[in-house]
């Protein structure tokens, strides 16, 4: 084993990566202070401002197969314990030797900023801020992982609420400070330009909530694992026990259903705990079958894994991976890769985190403000006996637990109560990893 080093040596860099796609992959860990590109080997020598950066990198893609256009990359430390010039200018001929990537006038600001910002519980976007500090003379851009729900990620920045990444290019800007692009890489399929205006309903469009509609077919390339730096800021650079990463099957095959109480909202109610979903189909000649394709092999593998065994409407799910790569769009398939309630298009590392198997403790969101208990209980009672319930505010948001019997009542009530109206509210239903709502207090 080669001694840990600040150093990451990275092979297989085929000739259509490019320095940018290295620095996306391995950012989500720390600063990145020097690259230098082995085009004449395929390989790559990159430095991490410390070596515990270096190491919850390659711990983290010890598990994750890291790819980038395609191509598998493999990475380990290197013999080197820093790059030098030395180093830089004795390699072959036809390597691409980077500067340094941070100068050292205002490397001190730019590692006190950077704690700053790494400090925020889990990453969503990655903002690019360019400072001119006219009086030193020299300009300043630092890249950091700023999460979108926050307060402090935009402190004295911005009076927004939330950061919104419409575009992935490099004039997504926001009047924040001198001047700022934002990329969004917990959402890898946003186009990098605007081709034609979102049909997407919103969530006061009770006809449309949904969004039951068509597109191309393969329009929807789906990597194996498309967000990385979300799931390395959910599970701190390692996966939950029983997730490998490395599953690429993305469509589940869902069987022992109750054909006389599931539909295809109730699927997507649940399975979107675990992923963006696709498109669900109800099997005709298999009525207690159906077919789920989720958004990546990675979401796949979470539901697989946490709803196998699960109970349902008197039921005990058999959730398996599938042989069919995708879902054949047809008039028979209901289309929700549109839906505003795909919960990981925001927030995508916050939701990973919660992913879980059924618990007897619901967590409810987007509540009333004006909401009382009596309401919640009256809202859900009808799937079980409620034993307990907590209304709390949070961040200025009501919120509330509320804890059943068993299991599968509370999975009844978040199948069909999710995304339902209370209050003139649209709620929001997922499960909590609670042990009693006690521990909320």
């Amino acid at each position: 084993m080669t001694e840990p080093s600040k150093v990451i040596h990275v092979r297989n860099v085929g000739h259509e990566i490019s320095e940018n796609d290295l620095l996306q992959l391995f950012q989500p860990f720390g600063v990145i202070t020097k690259l230098v590109m082995l085009r004449a080997k395929n390989q790559a020598l990159l430095q991490m401002q410390d070596v515990n950066s270096a190491i919850s990198a390659l711990q983290f893609y010890t598990n994750v197969q890291p790819t980038i256009r395609g191509r598998n990359v493999y990475v380990q430390f290197s013999s080197h314990q820093e790059l030098t010039t030395m180093d830089q200018s004795t390699q072959g001929r036809g390597d691409e030797v980077s500067k340094p990537l941070f100068n050292t006038k205002y490397a001190r600001v730019q590692y006190l900023l950077g704690l700053l910002f790494r400090a925020a519980i889990y990453m969503t976007a990655v903002v690019s801020l360019t400072f001119n500090f006219q009086s030193f003379g020299w300009l300043c851009r630092f890249d950091f992982f700023l999460p979108f729900d926050i307060d402090c990620c935009v402190l004295s920045l911005s009076s927004l609420d939330e950061l919104q990444v419409n575009y992935n290019n490099d004039r997504s800007s926001l009047p924040i400070l001198t001047i700022v692009f934002v990329r969004d890489f917990t959402n890898p399929n946003l186009p990098s330009e605007q081709k034609g205006r979102s049909s997407q309903s919103g969530y006061g469009d009770m006809g449309g909530m949904y969004d039951h509609q068509s597109s191309a077919a393969g329009a929807v390339p789906y990597p194996q694992m498309g967000n990385a730096a979300a799931i390395a800021a959910a599970f701190g650079g390692g996966l939950p026990p029983g997730i490998s990463g490395t599953n690429d099957r993305c469509t589940v095959l869902v069987s022992n259903l109750n054909p006389d109480r599931v539909d295809e909202d109730k699927l997507f109610n649940l399975f979107s705990l675990y992923g963006n979903i696709v498109r669900i189909k109800l099997l005709r000649n298999k009525p207690d079958h159906a077919l789920v394709q989720m958004g990546d092999g990675f979401q796949a593998e979470l539901a697989v894994h946490f709803l196998k065994g699960a109970m349902l409407f008197g039921k005990r799910l058999e959730v398996n991976f599938s042989k069919h790569p995708n879902i054949t769009q047809g008039a028979d398939t209901h289309e929700y890769i549109n839906s505003n309630l795909n919960r990981f298009n925001r927030n995508a590392a916050k939701n990973y985190r919660y992913c879980c198997s059924p618990t007897k403790i619901l967590h409810i969101s987007s509540l009333p403000q004006e909401i009382v208990e009596d309401e919640i209980v009256r809202h859900l009672e009808e799937h079980g006996p409620i034993i307990n319930t907590k209304l709390f505010e949070m961040n200025g948001k009501k919120q509330a637990h509320v804890q059943f019997e068993t299991e599968e009542e509370a999975t009844e009530a978040l199948v069909c109560k999710h995304a339902t109206t209370l209050g003139g509210s649209i709620i929001r239903i997922s499960f909590s990893q609670l042990q009693s709502i006690r521990e909320s207090s």
